[in-house]
């Protein structure tokens, strides 16, 4: 297998009939779907200039942390509520059927840092939109939104418009 896709595990009628769950844990069973994912990301961010990779909980750590190794840059863990030790700052947005509160550590962007956003999917664009939010309250730049995967029918785009965003495998339609 050549291509990220390939190792992507695509469960039809799930978590609803027409449903097609795109199943990021088939990636991480394989050490060269890893690999190659992880490369890819990395890929994606030639030439952009950063200070820090911010992921969110918890598929973003997992692909956040070798990146930000790799690239020699620190990982800023963004959280679900009431999971960091130290004073936070929060955003509460909607989802599809009632509300999720994200939190950053108050200390962990300074301003004029230049963050890249980094999550394993984007669907409707929610999530990281609250966590640009949370960046930019502390005075940090979003200098990119990137993705392993994207559905691109569910408009997550839309909702980050203003902002760079990238994705590895981009799904049309169910």
């Amino acid at each position: 297998m050549s291509k990220v896709e390939d190792y992507i595990r695509s469960i039809p009628d799930f978590p609803a009939p027409g449903i097609i769950f795109r199943d990021v844990t088939s990636i991480l069973q394989s050490a060269e779907g890893l690999k190659l994912s992880i490369d890819e990301l990395v890929k994606k961010l030639d030439g952009v200039e950063f200070d820090v990779i911010a992921g969110a909980e918890s598929r973003g750590f997992i692909f956040g942390m070798p990146i930000a190794y790799l690239l020699n840059k620190p990982f800023v863990p963004i959280r679900k509520a009431g999971k960091l030790p130290c004073e936070t700052v929060s955003k509460t947005y909607d989802l599809e059927y009632g509300t999720a509160t994200i939190e950053i550590h108050k200390d962990a962007i300074t301003p004029g840092m230049k963050v890249v956003l980094l999550d394993d999917l984007i669907a409707t664009g929610g999530t990281i939109k609250a966590a640009a939010e949370l960046v930019e309250e502390l005075g940090g730049e979003v200098v990119e939104c990137l993705f392993l995967m994207e559905l691109v029918d569910l408009g997550g785009r839309k909702s980050l418009e203003g902002y760079k965003v990238d994705s590895v495998v981009k799904y049309e339609g169910a």
